[in-house]
């Protein structure tokens, strides 16, 4: 019967980075099955993420194919060993929508995540008020429910982030930090909230000034993400009305890895971004203050 498992994130990074040292090795997906005494439809499914590789089968493989070089061969064991680690949104009290989970595999074994955002914050920086605010303006016909099961799920991202060891990188368009998303209180705790968050270790907030409108434009936004210690990002993902788009392959990603690096020369330095918003925080009302 056919199966109608799909495959995972971590699968299909697995799997194509096994494909790509097969075929460097100008092997074949017959010799790859001899070699670990299974059929060649295993392979192919290992190949497509469909199927999990055991660290073992990735080990023989690996000598199958000459690779040698000992961080590619630790890097690929971890993503094995990875692939049968269950996500934590699987057990989250709020159920997570399946394409939403094959991101927050991707962010969740990300070690260096990059993100350029022109409108609004990262979900990663967001107070659960501001979340919540955006949601509700969103929605004609407030489903209360939704909304909160949303504010759950990007708090807990936020949690797991700061948890990680992982590093953030974020270049945000001056409008997004000025526009007021639902009322002073909130507005100015987001602000004070984002002071906080760049302090955090190994989190570098910049923001681009509104006049730069050339660079903004040069690039929609989009979050950027590397693995396994990699300064190289191996995928960008950018949000559709409908669903988020994971770009995978090189020569797609590398436009948004030079947009980035513009970014950041172009954008203000962080020590210059941290007064750019303790400025913003004088310049709002209080809220016994005329507006």
């Amino acid at each position: 019967m056919p199966s109608d498992r799909k495959p995972t994130m971590r699968g299909r990074r697995l799997g194509a980075a096994l494909r790509h040292y097969r075929l460097a090795a100008k092997l074949d997906q017959e010799h790859a099955a001899e070699a670990l005494g299974c059929s060649t439809a295993k392979i192919s499914r290992i190949e497509s993420g469909m199927n999990s590789a055991r660290v073992a089968e990735v080990r023989y493989l690996l000598d199958l194919y000459e690779v040698e070089d000992r961080r590619t061969r630790d890097q690929l064991e971890r993503v094995a060993r990875a692939a049968g680690k269950r996500g934590w949104w699987l057990d989250h009290p709020v159920p997570v929508p399946g394409k939403l989970g094959d991101y927050l595999a991707l962010e969740e074994d990300a070690t260096f995540i990059r993100t350029w955002q022109t409108a609004l914050l990262p979900g990663l920086l967001q107070t659960a008020e501001y979340t919540r605010a955006l949601a509700t303006a969103k929605r004609a016909h407030k489903d209360e429910e939704r909304i909160e099961r949303l504010v759950s799920i990007r708090q807990e991202r936020r949690r797991k982030f700061l948890e990680s060891g992982a590093r953030l990188a974020a270049v945000i368009w001056e409008p997004a930090l000025t526009s007021n998303v639902a009322d002073t209180e909130t507005h100015r705790a987001q602000l004070h909230d984002l002071l906080w968050f760049e302090q955090q270790p190994l989190v570098s907030l910049q923001v681009l000034p509104l006049g730069e409108w050339a660079s903004a434009t040069r690039s929609p936004p989009f979050v950027m993400l590397a693995f396994d210690g990699d300064w190289a990002a191996s995928a960008v993902v950018q949000d559709t009305h409908e669903e988020s788009v994971v770009l995978e392959d090189e020569h797609l990603t590398a436009p948004y890895a030079h947009s980035f690096d513009a970014l950041r020369s172009t954008a203000l330095t962080p020590e210059r971004t941290r007064q750019f918003i303790r400025d913003l925080l004088e310049q709002l009302p209080r809220e016994d203050e005329p507006t």
